[in-house]
Parts: C-alpha cells; sequence; structure tokens
C-alpha cells in the first residue's frame, strides 16, 4: 500500500472513532490492533493528516558508535606502521589509556571503511588432471612394478 492510501486508510478509521463509533470495533474493522488506532488518533489530534503517515524506525543516535578521535588514532596508527593489522593495533590502543578499547573486529573495519585494508591475491589450489573418460575403455592404465 502507498503512502497516500495508507494515510487516507487511517484517516478513514480516526473518523469513525470520533464520530462515536467502540475503538475495539473500529480496530476489528481494520484489521489492526486497538493501540494503533489510539496512536493514528493521537497523531491526527497532534499533526493533522501529515501525522497518520509512516514513521521512520532508524535509530536517531548510536551510543555504541566509535569515536571519531579513536578512528582518527586506528587510522595514524596504521600510516605510520603499514604492516600491522587489525590485531596488533587492537592491542597497541589497549596500551593506551583509553576509556573504551575497540577489539580487533571493529579496528578492521575502520580500517576496511578508510581504504587502508589491501586485499592480497589468494593463491588458487592446484587443479589435478582427473582421469575419467566419457565410456569405459577410453582410458587404460597399468601399475608396473
Amino acid at each position: 500500500m502507498d503512502q497516500q492510501a495508507l494515510v487516507e486508510y487511517r484517516y478513514r478509521a480516526v473518523r469513525e472513532v470520533r464520530a462515536g463509533s467502540p475503538i475495539g470495533e473500529v480496530a476489528a474493522r481494520y484489521g489492526t490492533s486497538r493501540q494503533s488506532v489510539h496512536t493514528w488518533r493521537q497523531r491526527f489530534q497532534q499533526e493533522g493528516l501529515p501525522g497518520l503517515a509512516d514513521r521512520s524506525r532508524r535509530p536517531r543516535t548510536s551510543p555504541t558508535r566509535l569515536p571519531a578521535e579513536i578512528e582518527a588514532l586506528i587510522c595514524e596508527m596504521r600510516r605510520q606502521h603499514p604492516r600491522w593489522g587489525a590485531q596488533r593495533i587492537a592491542h597497541e590502543l589497549g596500551a593506551c589509556d583509553l576509556e573504551r578499547v575497540p577489539g580487533r573486529a571493529t579496528v578492521h573495519r575502520v580500517l576496511a571503511r578508510n581504504g587502508l585494508v589491501v586485499t592480497q591475491q589468494q593463491e588458487h589450489k592446484r587443479t589435478y588432471r582427473r582421469w575419467q573418460r566419457e565410456a569405459p575403455m577410453h582410458l587404460w592404465q597399468l601399475d608396473l612394478v
């Protein structure tokens, strides 16, 4: 259901409640909970029609986010010591007098986000020559002793 249709749907429910219909009956008719109808009515009274639209569920804050100073310190350590990995940087940060020391995975995410992780070319396993054939007796093999 698009936003405009959703707002109209909720507005019809609010109008019925304002006309005197019991909230329980309106909720059952619209296939929702009584609490939702109460919420729609309250938001309509406070904000009008725009209050009936869906709201973002995105968190307003991220309290566990790494402070920018620590992120800058991680990047600076990597630039000063290019051979240090996430584990070594996390260990060195533990030696610093920090309030919260980030873990190895957090340090790695910071390095990757800032483009400081260089992916290495992986060695591929050697392919073996398969001795299978499409029909029996197409390949003969002898073990001579």
